[in-house]
């Protein structure tokens, strides 16, 4: 299997039917990366996205932040720093919505 970035990962997950208030453990958050991406690919998961920022900016901002912090504890990552960042900048795009 081939490596994914925390953000392609975040986009599938963001354009799955996953849901927050579903509280999905980190098995079930790999499983709607993973079928997601083989359904739509990363572009498409990539252009859902935006184009949900563009719909509906207040929701999407507070479903990425969660699919971000998802992704962070379902794909645990040996260097903190780089899932420290991704906390970072959810900080910082949910302060600015």
């Amino acid at each position: 299997m081939f490596w994914l970035n925390p953000t392609t990962r975040s986009d599938a997950l963001f354009a799955s039917d996953l849901q927050a208030s579903q509280h999905p453990d980190a098995r079930q958050v790999r499983l709607a990366i993973r079928r997601t991406l083989r359904a739509l690919g990363a572009h498409t998961c990539a252009a859902r996205v935006a184009q949900e920022f563009g719909d509906h900016p207040e929701s999407a901002v507070t479903r990425m932040c969660w699919a971000r912090q998802a992704v962070c504890r379902a794909y645990p990552d040996p260097d903190t720093r780089r899932c420290r960042s991704l906390r970072l900048t959810v900080a910082t795009e949910a302060s600015a919505a």
